[in-house]
């Protein structure tokens, strides 16, 4: 079971804390940002200890490709806006080539929003900066997982139909993939609690499994097909264990990266922010839902 998480990027040991901090959850698999998630200031690669979190990767048999990286958020690929596109287009090349320095393999990234354009012109826009980004990083091997989005807004890849019309515009197929979000799917519309088989299989016959790189697990605070995008902690939202159990039992998926990007827990004073992973990740392992599981990260 490949099982995972968001952990920090910062700190004197910078990339070697993230592999440590995945470590004591309990993780095989882990995400990182390459600097903070709402901007665009990243520091040299060369500072990030990247070679020692190899060392620590050799050591606990985790695979370098199973270390994701994801883009920030707040760059827009299906911007028209020439000057925003191009800036876009080189800061994306610029964490390709970053995932590839420091030995990764796989960069998820949102596919953005419609904010100027029709949706089909956002989405060929989108294609046309991967297949730029590509060009710009010809000796990387950095695969381009377009993350499934929830639709709020005017986000573009709220649908497999969309993921698709940019995959097929890309040019290099073997540089782009996907990431699947389960809170997204949820609030886009697709029923993985009543028709789990039928998504996967519509998946499959839209996109093809080959595609899927990275799956985001995630319970959902909204209802199905709200397009809010509010992540739960497992269990506790209106996708629930039994479906997230799932997906972590599907053999179809054994060998992809499943990565937790669920809450902090606040205490009750809501003074302090506690990491659900370490219990999370335990009653996954174990199979049982854990109804207790908010207390004990509190009290952890």
């Amino acid at each position: 079971m490949k099982i995972g998480c968001h952990v920090g990027n910062s700190g004197p040991l910078m990339l070697a804390g993230s592999i440590k901090e995945a470590l004591s959850y309990g993780a095989n698999c882990f995400m990182v940002y390459l600097g903070p998630p709402q901007n665009t200031i990243r520091k040299p690669i060369e500072s990030m200890n990247a070679d020692l979190m190899k060392i620590v990767a050799e050591e606990n048999n985790i695979n370098l490709d199973d270390v994701i990286v994801h883009a920030p958020y707040i760059v827009n690929l299906a911007r028209h806006d020439e000057e925003k596109f191009d800036f876009a287009v080189r800061f994306i090349a610029q964490e390709v080539q970053g995932v590839h320095n420091i030995g990764c393999k796989y960069l998820v990234l949102h596919p953005g929003s419609a904010v100027d354009c029709e949706r089909e012109d956002a989405l060929r826009q989108v294609a046309r900066g991967i297949n730029e980004i590509i060009s710009l990083t010809p000796n990387a091997r950095t695969v381009i997982a377009i993350e499934t989005m929830a639709g709020k807004g005017n986000e573009v890849g709220r649908t497999f139909e969309e993921i698709k019309y940019i995959i097929d515009l890309v040019n290099d197929k073997t540089r782009v993939g996907v990431c699947l979000d389960t809170c997204h799917i949820n609030d886009g519309g697709y029923d993985l609690v009543n028709n789990y088989e039928q998504v996967i299989n519509d998946f499959n016959k839209i996109i093809g499994l080959d595609y899927l790189k990275v799956i985001h697990v995630n319970d959902s605070k909204n209802s199905l097909g709200a397009h809010k995008d509010r992540h739960e902690n497992i269990g506790f939202g209106n996708i629930g264990f039994e479906t997230v159990k799932r997906i972590f039992n599907d053999v179809r998926f054994i060998d992809i990266p499943k990565i937790l990007e669920t809450p902090y827990v606040a205490s009750l004073d809501k003074k302090q922010n506690f990491p659900p992973y370490k219990y999370e990740i335990a009653m996954i392992k174990s199979g049982e839902f854990d109804e207790q599981l908010i207390d004990k990260i509190r009290n952890q």
